[in-house]
């Protein structure tokens, strides 16, 4: 398995992965043109040629950043490639002076492997609910918001 940044050719593989789970409402549907607009974000699985696997790291304010779009195509779920993948972010994160990471997700006991804690969603800054205004279910978010400080 390699794991590596996602370039433009990944685009369609990653619109692939991640809206087969929105179309089972397990995540949130993302554009072509919003993957095109954060794809220096993913990390991508590659195995044998084939993005298998992907997650996304989205700065959001002062030390402040989101795990978002993470995905496993089925036939690889289970394998510890989500895990690897949320470690490349975590690592990316540190490199860049993230001291808090947040998601908002419908896989809670995914996160908590990772270290990741439920909070309110009241208690994330302001500046996490930009992206939230173009999202179907704005304003009645029913994602689980999660953090986990680095250290």
């Amino acid at each position: 398995m390699i794991y590596r940044t996602a370039t433009f050719r990944d685009v369609e593989s990653i619109h692939k992965i991640v809206n087969a789970y929105a179309e089972q409402g397990l995540m949130l549907a993302r554009s072509r043109n919003s993957i095109y607009e954060t794809l220096r974000d993913f990390v991508l699985a590659e195995h044998e040629g084939e993005v298998v696997g992907v997650g996304a790291l989205h700065l959001v304010w002062d030390e402040l950043a989101e795990i978002r779009a993470m995905a496993i195509s089925p036939e690889y779920a289970g394998k510890g490639i989500g895990f690897k993948i949320v470690q490349h972010l975590m690592e990316d994160a540190r490199k860049l002076g993230v001291k808090t990471l947040f998601t908002l997700t419908y896989q809670p006991g995914f996160f908590a492997k990772s270290g990741f804690y439920e909070v309110p969603k009241e208690q994330l800054s302001q500046k996490v609910w930009k992206d939230c205004i173009n999202c179907s279910k704005f304003p009645n978010c029913d994602e689980i918001a999660m953090v986990r400080p680095l250290d």
